[in-house]
């Protein structure tokens, strides 16, 4: 489960405080130790009780712009500063599951009910409200490899709730949680740390019941242009996935590519001798694909 941090016992501080100590502060996205010292400036700026609903009003009276030009996560997200190529700061609001606004919509937009790990770190704090409930679960990403139906290995922690002052260090490709609905409406803080591998990093959907991976959830932008690539481009855009295919280092992609090539064929035998190069692939995901498209799913 995520890292239960020590808040420390530091004065409130503003937004524009926390925002300067970041950008003077050299930390590793990769490296635990060094996210988790910053937990604690966090936890500052969420004793600051005024700073969240100030900024929401200003936004409501210039008719959300701020929002509406540079969020791209939703209405369920407050901006607090947009991606600068090491971290993004972010309120999120978690609406109970009697509020109108989960009625009207379902529980999907808040990511309620849908067990997942995440391929980023982030640090958060219960800023507001009793916080939302999460399963916790903890599972070892390099003992898997990343095909449906997989046994994850997941391990049954504990159910607890971001309670207001409480910091957690989410951790890349390791913690899981099946986030629950708060009591009542709540509000965390995060810090997100961006890592330039984040876009190739895989992030799962698991079935608990079952312990299983259920999906991956991540693509890549390049990835959506590949199909596109092959049956607009020609023999370059065929040429380029047969590259693809054969070469990058990303496995994902690899299977992208693989997937784009054998959809040019409209008979089964010339699919199926296109998908069977990844039989031969190194890679254990991009192997088991290959299989599951020849042979058909099964547990692993």
């Amino acid at each position: 489960m995520p890292r239960l941090l020590d808040p420390g016992d530091g004065d409130a501080i503003g937004l524009d405080d926390l925002v300067a100590t970041l950008d003077e502060t050299l930390f590793d996205a990769r490296d635990e130790d060094s996210l988790a010292a910053l937990g604690p400036l966090l936890a500052r700026l969420g004793r600051n009780r005024d700073f969240l609903a100030d900024l929401v009003i200003a936004e409501l009276e210039d008719r959300c712009s701020g929002q509406s030009n540079g969020n791209s996560y939703g209405a369920q997200v407050f901006l607090l500063r947009p991606a600068n190529g090491r971290y993004v700061l972010r309120a999120n609001f978690w609406p109970a599951r009697n509020d109108a606004v989960v009625r009207a919509s379902g529980t999907a937009p808040f990511f309620y009910d849908l067990p997942h790990d995440h391929n980023f770190s982030f640090l958060t704090v219960g800023y507001q409200g009793p916080g939302y409930w999460s399963d916790y679960y903890d599972y070892d990403v390099d003992a898997v490899t990343g095909l449906p139906g997989e046994v994850a290995g997941l391990r049954f922690v504990e159910r607890s709730r971001l309670e207001p002052g409480k910091v957690l260090l989410y951790r890349a490709r390791r913690d899981v949680h099946r986030q629950l609905p708060p009591d009542s409406l709540s509000v965390s803080l995060n810090i997100l740390a961006y890592d330039r591998a984040q876009p190739w990093c895989d992030q799962f959907r698991f079935d608990v019941t079952g312990g299983t991976i259920a999906e991956g959830l991540t693509t890549a932008p390049s990835e959506a242009l590949v199909a596109l690539a092959v049956h607009l481009a020609g023999e370059h855009g065929v040429a380029l996935a047969d590259e693809l295919a054969t070469r990058h280092p990303a496995p994902r992609m690899r299977v992208t590519a693989l997937r784009a090539l054998a959809s040019r064929h409209a008979g089964e035998a010339e699919r199926r001798a296109v998908l069977a190069r990844g039989l031969g692939d190194p890679d254990g995901y991009v192997a088991g694909y290959a299989r599951q498209a020849l042979l058909g799913p099964k547990r692993i």
